[in-house]
């Protein structure tokens, strides 16, 4: 039995786009507070409705626009920073996790049948998840690896984020919230078919 993609169309792409833009300003709005080596931004909370509203295939592609026009140099990413030199920042590996971040809670929603408010915080908790997984190690293989220092030791890192937890367990809860009440005004903009009890 086959399946069919959903069509792309027009508005799909104008809410790729937003999200990416998105998390270009949340990137910014407080980045100027750090912990340690963390600026402190609000990316987290862009990356994990991108996947709950536009679903696993359109919000993975907007943190993946998001990455790639950072990475060609314009000042997207934190403290307005941009271009190939962040592969070696502590804090790329929180980049690449957008992407997966996005996809993950997007599939979650999408593999659900009735989309409740528990369907919502499992799928944006796990998100979240993912987030501070690949980020966190991926920063301690930085500093251990690449910067050498090696003093900055496995809890130390898992230590500055601390902070930034309790700020993404309040957003992540609130992108939860959110998307669990726009979830059907939102798709059926994209002419996606849900059904408004299947959100309650």
């Amino acid at each position: 039995m086959s399946t069919t993609k959903p069509k792309i169309h027009t508005v799909d792409l104008v809410l790729v786009a937003m999200f990416a833009a998105l998390m270009a300003i949340g990137a910014n709005l407080t980045s100027f507070l750090v912990i340690g080596s963390v600026p402190i931004t609000m990316q987290t909370l862009f990356a994990i409705l991108a996947g709950a509203l536009l679903g696993s295939r359109m919000g993975s592609l907007a943190m993946t626009v998001y990455l790639l026009v950072g990475l060609v140099g314009f000042p997207v990413f934190s403290q307005f920073s941009g271009g190939l030199r962040t592969f070696v920042s502590p804090t790329f590996g929180f980049l690449l996790s957008f992407i997966l971040v996005a996809f993950v809670t997007g599939l979650i929603v999408e593999k659900s049948k009735k989309k409740t408010i528990t369907t919502f915080m499992v799928a944006c908790f796990v998100g979240l998840i993912i987030n501070y997984v690949i980020g966190t190690h991926y920063m301690y293989f930085a500093f251990q690896f690449l910067a050498g220092l090696e003093a900055v030791s496995y809890q130390v890192v898992w230590a500055w984020m601390a902070a930034p937890a309790v700020k993404d367990l309040i957003l992540t809860f609130f992108a939860a919230v959110l998307s669990s009440r726009i979830y059907h005004t939102v798709n059926k903009r994209r002419g996606r078919h849900t059904f408004p009890n299947q959100v309650a």
